[in-house]
């Protein structure tokens, strides 16, 4: 019953850390991955990376996302996607084409250091979610922006994963069974246009018919939890699914009591152990030696999203201010990063030697995401 106790101290660490940060007036879930890195093993060691931690972080990032999907509107979404497309792409490709050839002076094969650029192509959206829930600014423009980015961001991640695992992995896929891949991705979002306009409507009037307390929660859950399954058996992220489950439900009369539910459970116990696990991640082991490394990596790392993202949207109209706010919102690596660096280490598209500078760096763009964007909407906020 250990894990019992992991939770325990997970619970009190970020009740505190998160008051703290709110006297303070910084984002709490600044305060929650710190609290990981302080109970972690950089430096008290009281807990320690699980598989059942990292299985209720995944719950927890599900949870996230569905909400945000709930508290997304469509309309908006589909007016600003030529915006989130452009700002995902150029976001993604500029890490890469600027880490490649830095991570190579730092002593990295070629091979690995364009593996580098991908890990640091992807985005975690999840910590920027819940700054903008903290501070209200959900549903405009800007926000819009960031989470239709952060969808295209993680199927692009995806893609190239793939593309670097057929051609330079140990196990490498063969031409017609890569298209075939694809084909099946390309399936998924047939079936999630499906599950939005005509299933969940059907589901949802049966669940009204049930007269059960809750049923309307557990269904939501049932939809969120099977389209984040779904993604991950296509070769998707699971924060995809579950995103776009958010999305059906907020097409239906349930949305406000459901996000009510999903909030309640997942605040009290599954996203706290989920940013808590990120912060798990970081230790000291090679900090000191390989310092420059890290912080070379993690400025040009905030940088590439900056420009890339910020300008993508700056091109088409968007005022600076509203330009940093969706650059700010797309720094952040988090769980996206830590996943794609071990499934590069795992099949050696990832420097033995390197990675633990790069796992402190991606976390330490993690840390410093939720500032800048807090920031950034301030600004805009004085600004008007």
């Amino acid at each position: 019953m250990e894990f019992l106790g992991q939770i325990t101290i997970i619970l009190v660490t970020t009740l505190l850390v998160g008051y703290l940060c709110n006297r303070i007036g910084i984002p709490a879930v600044l305060g929650e991955l710190i609290a990981g890195v302080l109970v972690g093993p950089a430096v008290l060691s009281w807990v320690k990376p699980t598989s059942f931690l990292h299985q209720m972080a995944e719950i927890g990032v599900i949870l996230l996302m569905f909400a945000a999907g709930c508290e997304s509107d469509l309309v908006l979404l589909r007016k600003y996607f030529k915006p989130s497309m452009l700002a995902a792409i150029l976001g993604a490709v500029l890490p890469i084409v600027t880490i490649w050839p830095l991570a190579q002076l730092f002593g990295m094969s070629s091979q690995h250091a364009l593996f580098l650029g991908v890990v640091f192509a992807a985005t975690s959206v999840s910590i920027s979610v819940v700054v903008m829930q903290e501070l209200n600014f959900t549903k405009n423009r800007e926000a819009s922006t960031i989470l239709g980015a952060a969808v295209v961001d993680d199927i692009l991640a995806v893609i190239i994963l793939s593309l670097m695992m057929s051609f330079l992995g140990e196990e490498k896929m063969s031409t017609p069974a890569m298209f075939g891949h694809f084909a099946l991705q390309i399936g998924y979002f047939v079936g999630i246009f499906v599950v939005i306009k005509w299933v969940t409507p059907i589901v949802f009037s049966v669940a009204r018919r049930l007269q059960i307390q809750y049923a309307s929660t557990v269904v939501s859950l049932i939809i969120a939890f099977g389209l984040a399954y779904l993604a991950e058996v296509v070769g998707l992220s699971d924060v995809v699914g579950a995103f776009f489950a958010g999305v059906a439900v907020s097409r239906t009369d349930f949305r406000e009591e459901i996000s009510r539910s999903v909030d309640t459970l997942g605040n009290s116990l599954f996203m706290p152990i989920f940013f808590v696990n990120i912060g798990l991640s970081m230790t000291f082991d090679s900090f000191v030696p390989q310092i420059g490394f890290i912080l070379v990596l993690t400025v040009v790392a905030i940088v590439t999203k900056l420009i890339g993202c910020g300008g993508a949207v700056k091109l088409l109209g968007f005022d600076w201010n509203s330009a940093l706010i969706v650059g700010s919102g797309m720094v952040s690596r988090g769980e996206m990063a830590l996943i794609i660096a071990q499934i590069g280490l795992t099949n050696h598209l990832m420097s033995t030697a390197h990675y633990s500078a790069v796992i402190a760096a991606i976390i330490l763009t993690t840390l410093l995401a939720p500032l800048f964007l807090k920031m950034a909407i301030g600004h805009k906020a004085a600004a008007v």
